[in-house]
């Protein structure tokens, strides 16, 4: 699991039937996941979020079992919003 802000949206009408009927939201990694070495992701999005919101995003088969469709052809679910984050100073520090 990591976070992500929310940036954009993504259309598509034609699409595999899994994904029908699921809004699909572009996130930005946050800059100390581990996730941010992949850029841009296209996850669903299962809880309501919007743009510039702060989301956990699941990837992989934890983000199939999420949507319960094991078949599904979903990579990334965004699973929660968040209100805030509490981060000891010291790990930013060492972050760098």
């Amino acid at each position: 699991m990591w976070i992500g802000t929310v940036v954009g949206n993504v259309v598509s009408t034609s699409k595999d039937e899994s994904l029908v009927g699921s809004k699909l939201l572009i996130v930005k990694p946050m800059s100390n996941s581990s996730a941010n070495k992949i850029g841009l992701i296209v996850a669903v999005d299962t809880v309501g979020a919007g743009s510039g919101e702060r989301v956990l995003v699941l990837q992989g088969t934890s983000a199939r079992l999420i949507l319960n469709n094991k078949n599904s052809a979903v990579d990334a679910a965004i699973v929660g919003i968040i209100d805030s984050i509490e981060l000891d100073e010291r790990l930013l520090n060492d972050a760098d």
